[in-house]
């Protein structure tokens, strides 16, 4: 495994539902929690985006020997909040994650988002998946070139990543190590070859993990992210739902929403919400530098 120079952060446990767009309607979760963390925030100073460290490039050989190295390992752990998936961070800002699923149904573009992003100067980390990629070449280049944006790796078929097959919200989990090190590092290596990303961190399909699949995704170079408010229930939630989620981000919450279904009502909720942040005193951050 690779070793980078990281800053630590405080890994936290609790129960949380991630809602995220698929191949068919019906396997989005239709009520969900929005958040874990106390609704009473405290503003912090102003942080700007922490900077994208440079990583070493992904190679045919460390895939092969991340597959090989894990083929035997059973888990024993599952799900949205289990050791090694990143929910909080230390951090001072806030940090907004929005992922785009891509496949039928999910390869679409909020505009109306990203633009009020742009306008009121709020970084975010954004988790693409091939499939989204492939749909949105030129807009995906865009954003890659946007010091605005982060982007992530959301896997290659989106799926739940784990050694076993299981399923979350009806989408099958990748089956054996071998496949759960392709959802990461096929989509890894596309992003590098078509837009120039070396992606640091990875949000799964439906953001569950085995334990396993947590081990590969940092023995291939990423950290496993998941979420602490749940910004947009899969791009289910009202605009008020929405609004009344994202505000109760305060420093070091992992806010998770949807940018690939402009026909929700995402955009129209984050927009009063993320502002009563900025009025209160919040600044928003890309994730910090993280170990894996």
């Amino acid at each position: 495994m690779r070793e980078f120079s990281r800053r630590s952060v405080l890994l936290a446990s609790g129960l949380a539902l991630a809602g995220c767009s698929s191949s068919s309607p019906s396997s989005r979760p239709s009520a969900l929690p929005t958040s874990l963390d106390t609704p009473t925030p405290t503003p912090s100073p102003t942080h700007p985006p922490s900077p994208t460290p440079v990583f070493p490039a992904l190679t045919s050989a460390d895939i092969d020997a991340t597959a090989a190295g894990f083929a035997n390992r059973q888990p024993t752990a599952w799900g949205l909040d289990i050791a090694g998936i990143i929910q909080r961070t230390d951090d001072a800002g806030i940090a907004l994650t929005l992922d785009a699923c891509g496949g039928p149904g999910g390869s679409a573009f909020d505009q109306s988002l990203i633009d009020f992003l742009r306008e009121r100067q709020i970084p975010a980390t954004l988790f693409l998946n091939s499939r989204w990629i492939e749909a949105n070449l030129s807009l995906a280049q865009e954003l890659a070139s946007d010091d605005l944006f982060e982007l992530g790796n959301h896997g290659t078929r989106h799926c739940p990543l784990c050694v076993t097959g299981r399923d979350a919200y009806c989408i099958p989990g990748t089956a054996t190590a071998a496949e759960a090190t392709r959802e990461v590092a096929d989509n890894h290596l596309y992003m590098a070859q078509e837009l120039g990303v070396e992606p640091r961190l990875f949000r799964s399909g439906t953001a569950h993990y085995d334990d396993v699949g947590i081990d590969i995704c940092r023995a291939l170079g990423e950290v496993p992210i998941g979420f602490s408010i749940n910004g947009d229930g899969g791009a289910t939630f009202s605009p008020a739902q929405v609004e009344s989620a994202v505000s109760t981000a305060h420093a070091g919450s992992i806010i998770i929403a949807h940018m690939n279904q402009p026909e929700g009502n995402t955009a129209e909720g984050m927009k009063p919400g993320l502002s009563r942040l900025l009025d209160a005193g919040f600044a928003f951050t890309h994730l910090p530098t993280l170990p894996l």
